[in-house]
């Protein structure tokens, strides 16, 4: 695996608010980030959002179960298992949610994509409207 890569995975297990400047040692200053609900452009807007995102909640980790590596593209699929808390949601519990990372690099990685459920995430753990999704899937289940 590319030494970077290993670097990302070293840097989302100990990952902060106190620590944001390290994504300057994996991300290029072009990087593009999409997930589900943002699209960000750059490494100082990239470090803004995850500054909003980590000063929002109580704590997050990611567990990454599966990488595939596909050397000739210089491009590397993670798949992790998040867990954060939120004091506004899920009553502060933990939430788990699934997903997966696409990464494309050179000397640094200048593409991220995640995918997730934004349910699993966020919209299931807000109250009433989490009442409301989780009727409305087991009418259409």
């Amino acid at each position: 695996m590319p030494l970077i890569i290993e670097q990302f995975i070293a840097l989302y297990q100990k990952l902060n608010k106190d620590n944001l400047h390290l994504l300057s040692d994996i991300y290029a200053v072009n990087i593009t980030f999409r997930d589900p609900l943002h699209q960000v452009q750059g490494l100082e807007a990239l470090t803004d959002y995850f500054a909003n995102l980590y000063s929002n909640i109580s704590f997050i980790e990611f567990d990454i179960t599966e990488v595939f590596h596909s050397p000739s593209q210089q491009q590397v699929s993670l798949f992790w298992t998040m867990r954060y808390a939120h004091p506004k949601l899920n009553k502060g519990q933990a939430i788990h949610v699934d997903g997966m990372s696409k990464l494309q690099y050179n000397d640094k990685i200048f593409y991220h994509r995640d995918y997730f459920d934004v349910g699993q995430m966020l919209y299931e753990k807000i109250p009433f409207l989490g009442g409301l999704i989780s009727m409305i899937k087991k009418r259409i289940g």
